[in-house]
C-alpha cells in the first residue's frame, strides 16, 4: 500500500458519509472559445440555427468524506470553489451527478427548512418555522422563548419580517433551524452577522449541538468563525478538496495561498495548492476512495 495511502474501516455510526460525489451541470456561454468538442463547428452555422454555446461547468469533482458525530466541519475556500454546491447536496436539495450520500438523519439546511413568510411577524415565523419542522405546537410553545433568546430579536419579535435587516432575518432563521434539536445542522454564511452577542450565543448553542452527539458543517469567509466554532476543516477551490483536517493548519494555508494570489504570486500560490493536496490520505471508504489530510 502507497505511504499516502491507508484502508479505514468505519466503526460506529458516522452522521454523514459523501461517497465520491461529483456535480456537474451545463449552461449557455457567450464566449465561443469555451463550446464543448461536440458543440464545435462554423459560427455562421451555430447562429443560424439559434442554438446558444454551451459548457460544462465542474462545480465539484470526486469527493469523499466521513463525519462523526460531535464534529463541526468548516468548509472554506474562494468563491466558486463548490462549497454552497456541497452543501445542497449534503441536505439533499440537489442531486449529485454521480456518487451518493448517506446521513443517519435529515439534515436541516439553515433557511430552507424553516419557510418563513416576510409578511408575518417574527413570532409568527417562529411558529410557522416551527411547525413546517414537524414540531408540536405545545413543542413550539415550549421553545419559543429560548428561540427569541438565541435570535437576540425580543424587542422586534411582534415586528414584520420585512422590516428585518438581513441580519435579523438570518438570526432568526438559526434560532429556528437549531430549535428542533437537529442531529445534522448546516448552516451557509449565516453568521456573519457582526452581531458580537449573537456570535457568542450561536456559538454555545453549536457547541450543544455537539454534546448532543450531532454534527453541524459551516461555510463562512470568516476564518475567524471557522476557528472559534470548527473542530475540522475542508478546504475547497474549484470543485476540488485541498485539504480536510485540523482549522488552524486549513486556514493558516489558505491564508497563505490567498495572499500569495492577491500579489500576483500565482506560481507560490498553486506550489501552496500542490503541497495541500500531496498532504491529503486516500483512505478506503466502502470500498470506495475517500482523501483525507495527514494528522
Amino acid at each position: 500500500m502507497d505511504a499516502a495511502e491507508q484502508e479505514i474501516f468505519i466503526e460506529g455510526h458516522p452522521c454523514v458519509v459523501v461517497d465520491s460525489v461529483q456535480m456537474r451541470y451545463r449552461v449557455p456561454s457567450t464566449a465561443a472559445d469555451e463550446v464543448d468538442g461536440e458543440q464545435a463547428g462554423p459560427r455562421f452555422l451555430r447562429r443560424a440555427v439559434r442554438k446558444p454555446n454551451m459548457v460544462t461547468v465542474h462545480a465539484l469533482n470526486e469527493l469523499s468524506l466521513v463525519v462523526e458525530r460531535g464534529e463541526s466541519v468548516g468548509i472554506i475556500g474562494r468563491n466558486g470553489s463548490g462549497k454552497s454546491t456541497l452543501m445542497k447536496i449534503i441536505c439533499g436539495q440537489s442531486k449529485p451527478t454521480a456518487g451518493a450520500v448517506y446521513a443517519s438523519s435529515t439534515p436541516i439546511m439553515l433557511g430552507v427548512n424553516a419557510a418563513l413568510v416576510q409578511d408575518l411577524s417574527g413570532d409568527q415565523n417562529v411558529i410557522l418555522g416551527c411547525l413546517a419542522m414537524g414540531m408540536s405546537r405545545a413543542e413550539v410553545d415550549a421553545k419559543f422563548s429560548s428561540i427569541v433568546e438565541l435570535s437576540g430579536l425580543e424587542k422586534s419579535i411582534h415586528l414584520p419580517m420585512k422590516s428585518y435587516s438581513s441580519g435579523m432575518s438570518s438570526r432568526l432563521r438559526f434560532a429556528i433551524a437549531a430549535s428542533v434539536d437537529p442531529e445534522i445542522l448546516l448552516v451557509d454564511e449565516a453568521l456573519n452577522t457582526g452581531d458580537a452577542q449573537f456570535a457568542d450565543r450561536s456559538k454555545l448553542r453549536m457547541a450543544e449541538l455537539r454534546e448532543q452527539a450531532g454534527c453541524v458543517f459551516l461555510v463562512s469567509h470568516s476564518l475567524d468563525t471557522i476557528k472559534d466554532m470548527c473542530t475540522r476543516a475542508v478546504w475547497l477551490d474549484k470543485g476540488d478538496l485541498i485539504m480536510d483536517g485540523d482549522p488552524d493548519g486549513a486556514i493558516r494555508a489558505y491564508q497563505d495561498f490567498t495572499r500569495h494570489l492577491s500579489k500576483g504570486n500565482n506560481i507560490s500560490a498553486t506550489k501552496i495548492l500542490d503541497d495541500a493536496k500531496a498532504g491529503l490520505v486516500a483512505t478506503e471508504v466502502r470500498g470506495r476512495s475517500s482523501r483525507r489530510s495527514r494528522g
